[in-house]
Parts: structure tokens; C-alpha cells; sequence
């Protein structure tokens, strides 16, 4: 009986043994997998941006891909990025919780957000000193929103197809960080949209790029039989706006579709802006 004694407690002391062996393995492992991100993020910023994208003109077929595309450009760079597409959530206290508002190809907003929440906008962009960045479309028939399209300094009157051209940085700009490291002229594929005019030499402007329209055709067929024009020689394609009101705008033409941002170019152009919008500054790491 001593012997059977003996041989059943080493037995259950074996089992108990393995028994938190296995649960501590348990632990570890739920523990490594809810903890451990598959790619590991860069450090957060703190910076939050809210992209709207809801259209009262024409509906750029990329649109939900560029979200995509702006939501994984956060996540890859350290900030957060909601979209939306519903005016409540323009209202100030959603609007709050944001540093910069990104209007992809967001056109004729004042069919599409309520006269209360276009004033919320303002309010947070001049009050509290915010950024707001227009890609592509952002500027199409925001007249009837003098706000904005004071803001964005011109309004839509056609474009191109999808083309190859040479663009210059602005001499006065090519340390903006949207551009910087570019070459003074470079060659790039887009849709390149013509503004009622130009907004070079606006107070508070400061252009970036200019597209060369003797490289491409400016006017696509659609367009040439509805008044649209060429912008001729001072053809800007992205620009900055600091009013004296407060806040930080920014522009570009890039954003019709993926094609357009799918270049390391365009990726720093967008990236930058809205860091600059949100007056974001990051110091180059030092060398040894």
C-alpha cells in the first residue's frame, strides 16, 4: 500500500506540474498574439485627421480606394485617420476631436452639407487654427460656399485626360517639404485640372508647382465643347493658403485616382501636406 501510495502522489505531482506547465505556455501565447502587432507601427504623432468625401457633382470613381490609401498612409506614418461621408459628422463637436479635415474630390458641398455645418468648418478652421487640404476635385463648383472657395482661391473649369507632363517646382518653394528633394522640373502622370484663373499673386498664396501644358493636351474632347479652357503658361497644380484669419489650407491637383498617387513623389506630396496643414515639423535623424 506504501508503494502505491508513493507512486500516486510522484503521479499527481508529475500531472499538476504539467498542468501549470501547459497553462503558463497558454498564457504566453494568448498574451504574445493579443499584444504583438504583425508590422509594427511608428510611434504615434497625436495627430488625428478626418477625410470627407461625400460629392454633390460628379463621383470620382477611386474615391473609396483613396480613402483606403489615405487611412493606410496613417497607419504607416503614426496617425489617425477616420472617413466619413455624413455631415454630422461636420458638426463642432465631432469636428473637435480632429487637426486636419482632407477633402477627397469633395465637390459642390453645398449640396451635400447643411448651411449649419458648413459654418462649423469655419469656425473650427479660423478659431481653432486647423488645416484643411484639397485633393483633386476638392475645388470643383464651391461657389455657392464663398468661404471655401475664397479659401481655395479658384474654382473649376475643365480638364485633361489622364497624361504624362513636365512640372516645375516654384523656386520661391522648393524647400516646402511637400516638394523638397524634388528636381526644379520633373515629368509625372495625372489628371490635370484647368481653374477659373490662376491664384498666383493672391495674398496669403504661395504656389508650389506649375504644370508646362505645352507638354500635353490640356482640354479633353468632353470639355472642349462646354467653354472649357487651357490656363496657358502660369498653370498651378498645388499651392498653400495661410489667411490672415488663421488656419492652414493646402491644395493639389493630384488625388483623381490611385494612378496619380501611386509614386514615392506623390506619396511624400500628400504626406507632407498634411503634416504642414497640421503644423506637424519632424528634425532629419543625425548622422554620425
Amino acid at each position: 500500500m506504501e508503494l502505491f501510495s508513493c507512486a500516486h502522489s510522484s503521479v499527481s505531482e508529475t500531472i499538476s506540474t504539467m498542468k501549470q506547465l501547459i497553462l503558463s505556455l497558454l498564457l504566453l501565447a494568448s498574451t504574445g498574439h493579443s499584444h504583438e502587432p504583425a508590422a509594427p507601427a511608428p510611434k504615434g504623432t497625436g495627430l488625428k485627421v478626418l477625410v470627407y468625401s461625400n460629392t454633390g457633382y460628379y463621383r470620382h470613381p477611386d474615391t473609396p480606394k483613396i480613402n483606403r490609401w489615405l487611412v493606410l498612409l496613417g497607419h504607416e506614418n503614426g496617425f489617425e485617420v477616420d472617413v466619413t461621408e455624413h455631415w454630422k459628422d461636420m458638426r463642432a463637436e465631432e469636428l473637435s476631436r480632429y487637426d486636419v479635415l482632407v477633402l477627397n474630390n469633395a465637390n459642390e458641398l453645398d449640396k451635400v452639407l447643411p448651411e449649419e455645418q458648413r459654418k462649423s468648418v469655419e469656425e473650427w478652421f479660423t478659431k481653432g487654427g486647423k488645416g484643411i487640404v484639397g485633393l483633386h476635385a476638392a475645388l470643383v463648383h464651391q461657389t455657392k460656399w464663398p468661404w471655401l472657395n475664397a479659401l481655395g482661391g479658384c474654382d473649376f473649369n475643365s480638364d485633361s485626360d489622364f497624361s504624362k507632363a513636365k512640372v516645375t517646382i516654384d523656386p520661391a518653394a522648393k524647400d516646402h517639404p511637400s516638394v523638397k528633394g524634388q528636381p526644379a522640373e520633373f515629368w509625372i502622370e495625372a489628371d490635370w485640372t484647368n481653374h477659373d484663373h490662376a491664384v498666383t499673386g493672391q495674398p496669403g498664396f504661395n504656389v508650389l508647382m506649375r504644370v508646362d501644358e505645352t507638354t500635353y493636351t490640356p482640354v479633353r474632347d468632353y470639355f472642349k465643347t462646354r467653354n472649357g479652357k487651357p490656363m496657358g503658361a502660369d498653370h498651378p497644380i498645388a499651392w498653400t493658403h495661410e489667411p490672415a484669419s488663421g488656419g492652414r489650407f493646402f491644395y493639389t491637383e493630384f488625388g483623381h485616382d490611385l494612378r496619380s498617387l501611386s509614386t514615392p513623389f506623390a506619396r511624400q506630396h500628400i504626406l507632407e501636406a498634411i503634416k504642414w496643414a497640421a503644423r506637424i515639423t519632424v528634425e532629419a535623424p543625425k548622422r554620425n
